[in-house]
């Protein structure tokens, strides 16, 4: 039976109902059920119920992850084993998911796929015992054996995945500009692979779609790649055809890496920074400088000026080898696509020369450092060595953690409670590197990239020698 609740003052129309999950997961083990309806600190049903909700919720114009969950507050799911299979019964869920009284089937599809990486993470990865999590290699198989179970590695096909990064904030010019290459990718046949939220995630998937069906391709594939920490702010947009719920940013990134055959960067902002920072760092490893991975930063004209500091700041704090790993194209989605297609072409002959899987990228070395889950409290910012004098990938390592945790003090619930808690978080550098990060710091609040345009922003962090 479907309930249709009221909008009330604090909170929109709901929707209760009793769903079944689409197709990903059928039926569960007794043991799995309690510990999905567990509430304890053990147990994931506060994991399934913050996930669930940012995919129900979807559409809404917000990236702050509390305002989510309090808009919300009663929302529930519980699982229900039934003869018949698995049943989701939810409370209060958000009424935007559903039309006439029933869900839409993306969203349901979606909803299915959190349920489905839920279990296998919390069975397999975290307590399973197959896995060395304190290993590279264990690391690296358990973000393999996720990506398998969901149904992501497709063994038989050509490479032709685009990762596509780039911010959730992003200006309509940007957003146009992300889709015109979207388009010029599918036009070739080029699948897209983002991080499944608004703006320039969006984007590309939007134009593609659209691309593929001038094509008459109808098998075209919208991936799109999340976590439990970031999937309120950055719910995944309606075009997403497959979805993967990593447990982690770090095994998330890996992912990105893994399954990449070319890698383009929008224009965005502290989490956009975060992935350029992991990818270059991964790439300066000795062991890497010699695969090919084609990188492309662009955007729209009126871009030009925020790939100049990203430039700057990148040649700065990692050298020129860094800057030698991506090329700039301003302007011109077609340019865009000819170069990723014929980067594509060059990976795709390198791993036939040395057999190498075309649908994960084994041979990559992905450090340790760039794997292990960081936990961005006031106390581990704080202790974070910024400075030139590290060994290059190290450097990045570390960028990359700071700019993880100003990303969680913006838009992740337990962030935005610390520096309430606490006040921001303080990051400390060699002068001439603060001053660098100080001018792309800035740079991003004056654009307003680091939160939706409308919202206020409060810097979350203090920059100290």
């Amino acid at each position: 039976m479907t309930v249709i609740n009221a909008p009330t003052a604090t909170r929109p129309a709901t929707v209760s109902t009793i769903v079944a999950p689409e197709g990903s997961l059928e039926v569960l083990s007794q043991q799995e059920v309690e510990r999905l309806r567990d509430t304890s600190s053990r147990g994931l049903h506060d994991l399934l119920r913050r996930c669930a909700l940012a995919v129900l919720n979807a559409g809404t114009p917000t990236d702050d992850s509390r305002q989510v969950l309090e808009t919300y507050a009663d929302f529930d799911i519980q699982v229900m084993q039934e003869d018949r299979g698995l049943m989701l019964k939810l409370d209060n869920a958000p009424a935007g998911a559903f039309v006439d009284g029933r869900m839409i089937r993306g969203i349901r599809e979606h909803l299915s796929a959190v349920l489905r990486d839920i279990v296998y993470v919390a069975n397999e990865i975290h307590t399973g015992g197959r896995f060395d999590l304190n290993s590279t290699d264990g690391i690296s198989n358990a973000v393999f054996h996720i990506l398998r179970n969901a149904g992501i590695l497709h063994a038989g096909e050509t490479p032709n995945l685009v990762v596509c990064w780039g911010g959730h904030s992003i200006s309509r010019e940007e957003y146009d500009y992300s889709k015109s290459v979207g388009y010029q990718l599918g036009l070739r046949h080029l699948d897209i692979c983002t991080g499944c939220g608004p703006g320039a995630m969006k984007g590309p998937m939007k134009g593609a779609h659209v691309a593929h069906a001038k094509q008459r391709r109808r098998n075209g594939r919208y991936l799109g790649i999340s976590e439990p920490g970031i999937i309120a702010a950055e719910a995944p947009n309606p075009i997403v055809n497959e979805l993967v719920i990593m447990p982690d940013i770090e095994k998330r990134l890996e992912a990105f890496v893994r399954v990449a055959h070319a890698i383009i960067v929008f224009p965005g902002g502290v989490g956009t920074t975060e992935e350029i920072l992991y990818l270059l760092g991964v790439l300066l490893h000795p062991a890497n400088q010699h695969l090919p991975v084609p990188v492309i930063f662009t955007g729209p004209a009126d871009s030009a000026d925020y790939f100049h500091k990203v430039d700057q700041f990148i040649r700065y704090a990692l050298g020129e080898q860094a800057a030698g790993r991506y090329r700039i194209i301003i302007d011109d989605p077609e340019a865009v696509a000819l170069a990723v297609r014929e980067g594509v072409r060059e990976l795709t002959q390198f791993r036939r020369e040395n057999d190498d899987a075309f649908y994960f990228n084994w041979r990559l070395t992905v450090p340790l450092e760039f794997q292990q889950p960081f936990e961005p409290s006031h106390e581990a910012m704080a202790e974070l060595r910024l400075s030139t004098s590290l060994p290059v990938h190290e450097l990045a390592a570390n960028l990359r953690r700071a700019f993880s945790g100003i990303v969680a003090g913006n838009v992740k619930e337990a962030g935005i409670r610390a520096i309430e808690e606490r006040g921001p978080y303080e990051l400390h550098a060699e002068a001439g590197l603060m001053t660098h990060l100080d001018t792309l710091l800035k740079a991003f609040v004056e654009q307003q990239r680091m939160k939706l345009p409308g919202s206020h922003y409060q810097p979350c962090y203090r920059l100290g020698s």
